[in-house]
């Protein structure tokens, strides 16, 4: 057991890797992007005030256009606030509510309150999630008592049990609703205010 733990632990890490490399490279292109900007547009006002019908003036502001257009041209998959994993943009909420009204708060946004499709998206929440804390998911069983299903009506793997904290799903006080933390998953009340987690496909670079 202690083998499958460790193979399946080396197996995740690579995703995980990719995901912080390619928000830090993200990152660092749009730093240096609007460093660059900054620095034209400084040459440019200089330039303009020294001698604003100089050819100088014209060559710095045609460069400037064209570093603008490279720049909005840059490919952003997730909006801002946002965050990129295997192809899906996840949004985590600054404030709380209750589970019903985290549904319609990733509704507004054209999203869908958290569905773990994966082991893989599974290990990358709960690393998340130490920084995060604990949040609802879209999953419950509202509709019948230990049947668990997702916001788009489709079951809980069986393989996802596992993700239960011990002891849970416990339905101590009509506990429907399911939250996940850097530990693991419970149930609780759904009239709970907690944060939440959205999840929508990223955009396509493509053009």
């Amino acid at each position: 057991m202690m083998s499958d733990s460790m193979e399946a632990s080396e197996k995740q890490q690579p995703g995980l890797l990719g995901w912080l490399s390619h928000n830090q490279g993200s990152l660092v292109l749009h730093l240096l992007s609007v460093l660059l900007l900054t620095g034209l547009l400084v040459a440019v006002l200089v330039q303009g005030f020294k001698a604003p019908s100089s050819p100088g003036y014209e060559k710095i502001y045609q460069q400037l256009l064209q570093l603008k257009g490279g720049v909005d041209s840059i490919c952003r998959p997730c909006p801002w606030e946002w965050t990129f994993f295997h192809g899906k943009c996840y949004f985590f909420s600054k404030s709380q509510r209750n589970w019903n009204d985290s549904i319609t708060a990733c509704l507004e946004v054209e999203a869908q309150l958290l569905i773990i499709e994966s082991d893989e998206e599974q290990t990358f929440l709960s690393v998340i999630s130490k920084d995060k804390g604990s949040a609802w998911l879209g999953l419950s069983d509202l509709k019948e008592e230990g049947s668990w299903q997702w916001v788009d009506n489709s079951p809980m793997k069986d393989s996802f049990r596992k993700y239960w904290l011990k002891g849970e799903p416990s339905n101590t006080y009509d506990e429907d609703c399911a939250e996940i933390s850097s530990t693991g998953w419970k149930d609780n009340s759904c009239s709970l205010e907690k944060f939440w987690i959205c999840k929508k496909p990223a955009s396509s670079c493509s053009r």
